[in-house]
C-alpha cells in the first residue's frame, strides 16, 4: 500500500490526491431499488398513514455515478451486483443516465431494496429500512484489474465495508488502484452501519484512501469531535483530502490537519433529502476529473446537492424506463 507521505506529496502537487488527471470515473458500489414513501405528519402506529409512494432506482454507488455523469463526466462506469428480478431495469436506468454499468446478476439473492420514509414537512428528513440483498454480495471474483483501464479515479461506496464479501472486494479494488497510481475516494455512507462496523476498523481502511467524503455526522463519529470543521481537519491527518458535507451548512474542505475552505450551501426548499450526499459526491468527483481545485469542486457539489433535494429520489432527472 502506498504510504501516507507519498499520498500527501501527491496531494500537495495536485497530481493525485486532488486531481485525477485524464480518464474516467469507476464507481464500485450498491445498486438498489428505492421505495420512497412521502408522508405528512407523524406515522400513525397500528393503523394507516397516507403517503405518496414511488418505486425508483437508487443505491449510493449508483446514485454517485449518475450524478457524476449529469455533472459532465463523459466516462462514468459502475460495478455493482443485482438480482435477476430487476437487472434489466437497472441497466436501462443507468444507461439512460449516461453510466456504463457492469452489473453482476446474482442467482441467489434479489436486488437490494430500501424503504425510504420521507417526512413531507419542511425538513424532508428521511429514515431508511434497508435490505441490502444482492448489493453486498459483490466479491473479489467480480473484480478484474481491467476495470481500471482508462480510469482516472476510483470511488468506493462505504456500504461495501459492511459485509465480508464486499469488504474483501473493496480491499482488492483499493490495492489494484494503488498499484496503478489511481486515486481512490470513499463516502462512509451510513453513520448507523458505521457504528456497527466499528470506527477503528473504518479508520484502518481509510488509511489507504486519497479522498474521504463523510457527512458531518459521520465525520464527528469517526473523530469524536463535535463539529464538521474540527472533524474534517482531524480526519485530514489520516486521509490527505477530506470534504465534510453538512447539508444546509455547506461543506468543509480540509488537508494536512487544517481547514482550507468553507463552502456555503445553495439555498433550496427540500422535497426529499435522499441522495443529496450522493449528488454532492458525484459532482465533486466529476469536477476533480475536470481539473478543478477542491474548493471549486465542493461548490459544484453543493449545487448538485441543492438540485437533488428539490426532487423525489436519489438520481438526477431523466426519462425513466418501465420497471
Amino acid at each position: 500500500m502506498t504510504g501516507q507521505a507519498d499520498r500527501e506529496a501527491n496531494s500537495r502537487t495536485g497530481a493525485r490526491g486532488e486531481r485525477g488527471g485524464a480518464g474516467g470515473l469507476l464507481v464500485v458500489g450498491d445498486v438498489i431499488t428505492d421505495i420512497v414513501a412521502r408522508h405528512r405528519g407523524p406515522l400513525a402506529a397500528g393503523t394507516d398513514t397516507a403517503a405518496a409512494i414511488r418505486t425508483l432506482p437508487g443505491g449510493a454507488g449508483a446514485n454517485v455515478a449518475c450524478w457524476a455523469a449529469d455533472a459532465g463526466c463523459a466516462d462514468v462506469r459502475l460495478l455493482g451486483r443485482v438480482g435477476a428480478d430487476s437487472a434489466r431495469w437497472h441497466e436501462r436506468e443507468l444507461a439512460a443516465a449516461g453510466v456504463r454499468s457492469r452489473l453482476v446478476v446474482d442467482g441467489a439473492a434479489a436486488t437490494g431494496t430500501v424503504v425510504c420514509l420521507v417526512d413531507g414537512g419542511p425538513s424532508a428528513e428521511r429514515t431508511f429500512l434497508t435490505d441490502s440483498g444482492a448489493s453486498l454480495r459483490l466479491g473479489p471474483a467480480d473484480w478484474s484489474d481491467t476495470l481500471l483501464d482508462g480510469v482516472g479515479r476510483l470511488h468506493l461506496s462505504g456500504y461495501l465495508l459492511f459485509a465480508e464479501s464486499s469488504r474483501a472486494l473493496a480491499g482488492v479494488a483499493l490495492a489494484a488502484a494503488r498499484a496503478r497510481g489511481v486515486p481512490v475516494s470513499m463516502d462512509p455512507a451510513s453513520a448507523g452501519f458505521l457504528t456497527e462496523f466499528g470506527v477503528d476498523r473504518f479508520r484502518r481502511f481509510a488509511e489507504g484512501l486519497d479522498v474521504l467524503l463523510p457527512s458531518r455526522d459521520e465525520a464527528c463519529l469517526l473523530t469524536g469531535l463535535p463539529g464538521a470543521a474540527e472533524a474534517a481537519a482531524g480526519l485530514s491527518r489520516l486521509v490527505p483530502l477530506v470534504v465534510a458535507k453538512s447539508g444546509a451548512e455547506g461543506a468543509v474542505v480540509a488537508r494536512a490537519g487544517e481547514v482550507v475552505a468553507r463552502v456555503p450551501a445553495v439555498p433550496a426548499t427540500p422535497l426529499d433529502t435522499t441522495g443529496a450526499g450522493d449528488a454532492f459526491t458525484g459532482a465533486f468527483l466529476a469536477a476533480l476529473l475536470a481539473d478543478a481545485e477542491p474548493a471549486e469542486a465542493a461548490a459544484r457539489g453543493c449545487v448538485a446537492g441543492a438540485r437533488a433535494v428539490r426532487r423525489v429520489g436519489g438520481r438526477p432527472p431523466h426519462r425513466m424506463t418501465r420497471a
